[in-house]
């Protein structure tokens, strides 16, 4: 049986939750797992059900059953086959410690999709990437050819139907322009130091400084450096006894964690957007 994942959003009336029910009941339907919540500041309703499906029936032919439903409360929908695993690119420089996890969490089916390559301004991580069987796509950039560079990266993902881009320590800021064109399609991973502790070193800096907490953040990418809407965060308490480099070394498992759990959360269709804000039903 095929088990679909339906997402929906509208603005909030009574009755949504039970119409949906009965409209997947009468298409022999049968309820996996269902969360919903409503957002008071802007009056709309959120929604996330995963369902099997009659044989045969794809996300098509389920939305065109349930368009009486999407119509009678002008919804927002997406239904989606978590059969089809999404097509996904990851993007590194130098630094291969959330590479390294999302490769390991890939190849034990923890990640359900397919990692169609591994693109990088650096040589460093070929030989790993390549030990893997994947393709490795070595992007150098500099001032004077970072168009030409994004044009080659928008050639892979055309190519390749890159779905997702997962930026897993990628250190260079990607231009306004590709930004637009790739938004809702783009997560990337940043120490919480940001904006305070900016530049090199970070994790140096923040002991300098004496801090108790440290943590990571992941988010959608957009134009706005670092500022996308949020998908998943965490932190952790450090003291006086750690190093600069003991809190380098906890910055790098809490930035892997957080980032392998919003890629998931992306692939498995838990993220809804809400203006600025995310929706994560977890």
């Amino acid at each position: 049986m095929p088990e679909l994942v339906l997402t929906l959003s509208c603005i909030d009336r009574r009755g949504i939750v039970g119409a949906v029910g009965s409209s997947m009941a009468a298409r022999e339907c049968n309820i996996l797992e269902s969360a919903q919540y409503f957002d008071r500041a802007s009056g709309r309703f959120f929604m996330r059900v995963r369902f099997d499906a009659p044989t045969g029936m794809t996300p098509d032919g389920f939305r065109e059953a349930f368009r009486p439903t999407l119509l009678a409360y002008d919804m927002d929908a997406e239904i989606t086959d978590l059969a089809g695993r999404p097509r996904v690119l990851v993007m590194v420089s130098k630094t291969g410690h959330c590479l390294n996890d999302l490769l390991y969490r890939w190849r034990i089916g923890q990640l359900p999709m397919d990692l169609v390559g591994v693109a990088s301004n650096h040589e460093d991580w070929r030989a790993r990437v390549e030990g893997e069987g994947i393709p490795f796509h070595h992007l150098p950039i500099s001032a004077e050819t970072k168009a030409e560079q994004e044009s080659a990266l928008l050639d892979i993902v055309e190519r390749e139907g890159v779905e997702l881009i997962v930026l897993a320590r990628y250190m260079q800021v990607l231009s306004d322009a590709l930004s637009r064109r790739l938004e809702g399609r783009v997560i990337n991973i940043h120490h919480s130091f940001l904006p305070s502790f900016k530049g090199a070193r970070p994790y140096h800096q923040a002991h300098a400084r004496g801090v108790k907490l440290i943590g990571a953040t992941a988010h959608y990418v957009t134009p706005d450096l670092d500022e996308g809407p949020i998908i998943e965060q965490d932190t952790e308490r450090v003291d006086h006894t750690m190093t600069a480099d003991d809190l380098a070394a906890a910055g790098r498992d809490i930035e892997s964690r957080v980032l392998a759990r919003a890629v998931r959360y992306h692939l498995e269709r838990r993220i809804l957007l809400n203006g600025d804000r995310t929706i994560v039903f977890k």
